[in-house]
């Protein structure tokens, strides 16, 4: 059984930089494109790794299906929510004075 590879696409940077949308396209459709600058290349743009977890629309939605299941809204444990209110509200702000 042969292993079936990606295409792998080679642009130049300034063709890169004019339709970066359609380059996108082409990595989203599983893709791996090569961006070269005088024939040189520069950077590779390839497919990101399935995120780890769920998106917060997928989990309102278990969340929802859960509730018809049961028949009625489950209700957040008063402990649970207090100690989550506690670590929303003692949330500092990240320092990002490196990045400058």
């Amino acid at each position: 059984m042969r292993a079936m590879t990606k295409p792998v696409i080679h642009v130049s940077d300034a063709e890169a930089a004019s339709d970066f949308a359609s380059l996108l396209d082409r990595v989203s459709a599983g893709a791996e494109v090569i961006i070269e600058r005088d024939s040189r290349p520069v950077a590779v743009v390839r497919p990101a790794e399935n995120p780890r977890g769920r998106l917060l629309s997928e989990s309102i939605a278990l969340a929802e299906a859960h509730a018809k299941e049961l028949g009625y809204e489950p209700a957040m444990d008063a402990g649970f929510a207090s100690d989550l209110k506690e670590i929303i509200h003692s949330r500092k702000p990240r320092d990002l004075s490196a990045w400058d």
